[in-house]
């Protein structure tokens, strides 16, 4: 039996991306993926929106991704654009990059971390017990990690065998997607008729991408090629000869979100943990920000610097971030559908979003720079991501995302400062302390200008925890709360993990 501290299932951008996260706390993770190698057949997703473009500079990634696509204005609602290019953020843009790039890219990331990702590993379930989970394999073999997390899509299996419900509303429409070739040559671009949608795009290989609406909600499994023809026969007239897919899939407005993204030692993240229509493009974007604000819990949880309760914050917080794109994902596709009265409320939506207000509220949201999470009331900037403000230290001058490189929380505190009230000592081992200046406005997106404060205690997910405004009060607190008891309280609150932990770090895993 293989184990590891965490076994990922499903080597998606979020598994791989959490994959990076726990390895940079030294945490040994293995990941298990269904396919049998990394390729993924056909683009799928594209599109990385500016919050998850910050969060990959957090971790210094952002420049490999966004040498391999083009930056673009990608933000919209229900067909409008939203232009973010005044945004206060150094990546005022998203970025036009198909998944497969995406993951080629983190999957890179993670093996220079030393990951092993064990392809055409086909996870059955997953049972725990009370101090780990066991994680079975279609071919009768069994992996082990004291924690499980599934990333392994919308009808995850270690979901399903955790017992963890995942309700919410059934698909009313349903599209093909395909890369395929064609006797005819189509109408190119995207037309819009009384089904839905439909278009047609020359792929980076040469072929014919296909989109196409079908007339009735397709079944629960994969696609046929003569289905594809029939759909496209019904919209066009003909199927343009489409012949030698190289890939063919169905997706729909189902909108489901799991109960709980935690049960005991099995955790959830990405489209195991909430599934929709692509309407905006959320997805990817969203899973990825689940590993983020995961992998850092779940590091210190297993390092034993912090109780397992840690983990609850984990749903608190990400639970509401995804409840809300569900539900703006459905009201997108309520106003393309084809109907007279819904088209008037689009054109009205329409006319909002072309308001100064609306556009930087609803741009703020579809780019992820909106999102706070609800910690305790107080300066604005609480629960919300950190602005990469420009540093003048005694090393020279740094970038705050800089900071953030190794996955630590920084405490910043700002010149003119004295450092009395708390002392920080008992935390030096977890948290970076820096000193610095800071010259020019603190704005956020959608809020404008806020007050500067005169220290700051940032998460290693880059999202503030606590803000000094000319005192040190409630950052004993955050500390405790977010980095773990003082060095000399730690071992009563690692009691509440589990009993003597296995290594955290193992670089070489052989392979099967």
């Amino acid at each position: 039996m293989h184990e590891h501290a965490v076994v990922i299932v499903g080597a998606g951008p979020t598994g791989l991306m959490l994959a990076g996260e726990l390895a940079l706390a030294e945490v040994d993770v293995a990941v298990l993926e269904r396919r049998p190698g990394q390729d993924l057949v056909g683009a799928r997703a594209g599109g990385l929106h500016a919050r998850t473009i910050e969060v990959l500079d957090q971790r210094g990634l952002a420049d490999r991704f966004l040498s391999r696509g083009a930056t673009a204005q990608v933000a919209g609602y229900a067909g409008v654009p939203l232009d973010i290019s005044d945004f206060p953020t150094r990546h005022p843009y998203g970025l036009a990059l198909w998944q497969n790039h995406i993951e080629r890219l983190l999957a890179d990331r993670a093996g220079e971390l030393g990951v092993p990702v064990h392809y055409g590993h086909d996870v059955t379930g997953a049972v725990q017990d009370g101090a780990g989970v066991d994680v079975d394999l279609s071919d009768g073999r069994r992996w082990r990690g004291q924690y499980v997390v599934g990333c392994d899509g919308g009808r995850s299996r270690v979901r399903k065998t955790a017992g963890i419900a995942f309700p919410g509303w059934d698909a009313t429409t349903s599209s093909l997607l395909a890369e395929a070739e064609t006797d005819e040559e189509p109408e190119w671009g995207i037309h819009q008729d009384a089904l839905g949608k439909h278009a047609f795009r020359r792929t980076e290989g040469g072929q014919v991408g296909i989109m196409v609406t079908e007339r009735h909600v397709g079944p629960g499994r994969e696609p046929t090629l003569r289905e594809l023809r029939d759909a496209l026969v019904a919209v066009y007239g003909t199927d343009y000869g489409v012949h030698s897919p190289t890939w063919l899939t169905r997706f729909t407005d189902t909108t489901r979100q799991a109960a709980s993204y935690r049960e005991g030692r099995v955790l959830l993240a990405g489209d195991a943990a909430h599934v929709h229509a692509p309407d905006g493009g959320q997805g990817l974007n969203t899973g990825v920000q689940d590993a983020v604000n995961l992998g850092w819990k779940l590091a210190q949880v297993l390092r034993r610097t912090s109780p397992e309760h840690l983990l609850d914050t984990y749903h608190a917080e990400r639970h509401p971030v995804a409840a809300r794109v569900l539900r703006h994902t459905m009201a997108q596709v309520a106003l393309r559908r084809p109907d007279e009265r819904l088209r008037a409320v689009g054109g009205t939506v329409a006319e909002l979003l072309g308001m100064e207000e609306p556009r930087r509220r609803f741009a703020a949201m579809m780019s992820g720079l909106d999102i706070r999470y609800d910690l305790v009331p107080g300066h604005p900037l609480l629960g919300r991501r950190m602005p990469d403000l420009d540093l003048r230290t005694a090393d020279g001058p740094l970038r705050v995302f800089g900071l953030l490189h190794e996955a630590r929380p920084v405490l910043l505190e700002l010149a003119g400062q004295a450092p009395d009230g708390v002392d920080v000592r008992p935390w030096a081992d977890r948290v970076r302390r820096v000193h610095a200046e800071c010259a020019g406005p603190w704005e956020l997106p959608a809020l404008g200008t806020v007050p500067a404060p005169t220290a700051v205690l940032i998460r290693p997910d880059g999202h503030v925890a606590w803000v000094g405004e000319g005192t040190r009060s409630g950052l004993e607190e955050a500390l405790t709360t977010w980095c773990g008891p003082p060095a000399g309280a730690r071992g009563e609150a690692a009691g509440t993990v589990a009993p003597e932990p296995r290594p955290l770090c193992r670089r070489m895993v052989p392979e099967d």
